[in-house]
């Protein structure tokens, strides 16, 4: 079957009408331009374009859903999963990095850490907030490929505020809604952000649904969600179950992800890691879709985090699924007939990046 043959199959429901998923979508997206990556001290392009919101929005335009933009947020609906010092270093990372000279010497235009507060470095005593911008970073970064630029943090609210739209829209009774956010959240923590992710929205989303009682979130991204893992660990009240390349086959983000994390205190058991080996392909990868679909089956809605770098042809991961499977799997968590709110993650081929969500979309509705 040719790919324009599937998507046109994908956009129609049972009895030949577009399909009504609701899709909140930002321009301010666009704002975020990374400009690149400091991966092992070498600049490279990066993948995490502005690019990849423009072909989301123009599949899900072509597919018939509604597009509307988010409402406004308030800063304390962002610290209901993240610490207020983090949310204030991303508001103010820029100013003060510009305030700093940095862009003048040594030239440095985006914001990036260059000393980082190993427990050990600090004997003990508590920490505390430097002068320097640049080694305050390090407070809150992971890694040095997540920058910030001059609109980082307008794109970062702004899908921030998608997330919670879509939430609110679940509230009000709405069975489906996706939002279409750029940048991706599920590697940032409560403290912390990398991973070309800053603020979670995912978790942002899942902690507001909350009032409609247990909640489970689905992250089939291929990466394990470290940050959306990190939030919620000590709790039972939102599960957290992933299926992504196993990072003991050396893939981000390698310190955490593994089956043997189950949860801690009240957390015990609500967390399920489901580690793939590189090479994986549909069939394993769908036999785990299915672990995590039983595993959410007591939730009273679904938070799912939808990358779809776990495609044959992204550069991002080696895994080797396609397009239909992610249909399958967007079939096989339809079928728990839950209220749902799909939150866009990872995926970096861009001319097939409508087509996947496009495909698991479908599969979520028609299931």
């Amino acid at each position: 079957m040719t790919r324009g043959l599937l998507l046109g199959r994908l956009t129609q429901s049972h009895d030949g009408q577009t399909m009504t998923v609701q899709v909140v979508y930002s321009p301010d997206h666009a704002r975020h331009v990374p400009d690149g990556e400091i991966w092992v001290g070498v600049r490279i392009p990066g993948t995490e374009l502005a690019d990849r919101g423009e072909a989301i929005l123009s599949a899900v335009s072509a597919a018939g859903y509604r597009v509307i933009e988010p409402h406004e947020i308030r800063d304390d609906e962002l610290t209901t999963v993240h610490s207020p010092e983090l949310v204030d270093f991303l508001r103010s990372a820029q100013a003060d990095w510009d305030r700093s000279g940095y862009p003048i010497d040594p030239g440095q235009e985006k914001v990036v850490p260059y000393s980082f507060p190993h427990p050990d470095l600090l004997c003990g005593e508590p920490l505390t907030r430097p002068v320097s911008v640049g080694a305050r970073t390090g407070m809150f970064a992971m890694d040095t490929m997540t920058l910030i630029g001059p609109g980082t943090w307008e794109a970062v609210r702004a899908a921030a505020a998608c997330a919670v739209t879509a939430a609110d829209l679940a509230l009000g009774g709405d069975r489906l809604t996706y939002a279409a956010v750029r940048p991706p959240g599920h590697h940032a923590g409560r403290t912390f952000y990398g991973g070309a992710c800053y603020l979670n929205n995912a978790a942002l989303a899942a902690q507001r649904l909350s009032l409609m009682g247990p909640v489970a979130i689905i992250d089939i991204d291929a990466h394990h969600g470290n940050g959306t893992q990190q939030i919620f660990y000590d709790t039972d009240q939102v599960r957290y179950g992933s299926v992504h390349i196993d990072p003991d086959a050396g893939y981000f983000p390698h310190w955490v992800g593994r089956e043997h994390e189950r949860g801690t205190g009240r957390g015990q058991g609500a967390n399920l890691n489901l580690p793939v080996p590189p090479g994986t392909g549909d069939r394993e990868w769908i036999d785990q879709v299915k672990r995590l679909t039983v595993f959410s089956s007591e939730a009273n809605v679904l938070v799912v985090s939808l990358g779809v770098d776990s495609f044959a042809d992204d550069p991002e991961s080696p895994l080797l699924i396609s397009v239909e499977a992610h249909h399958r799997a967007g079939q096989l968590i339809g079928e728990l007939d839950r209220p749902t709110v799909v939150v866009q993650e990872g995926g970096y081929v861009v001319d097939r990046l409508g087509e996947l969500v496009v495909a698991f979309l479908s599969g979520l509705d028609g299931g």
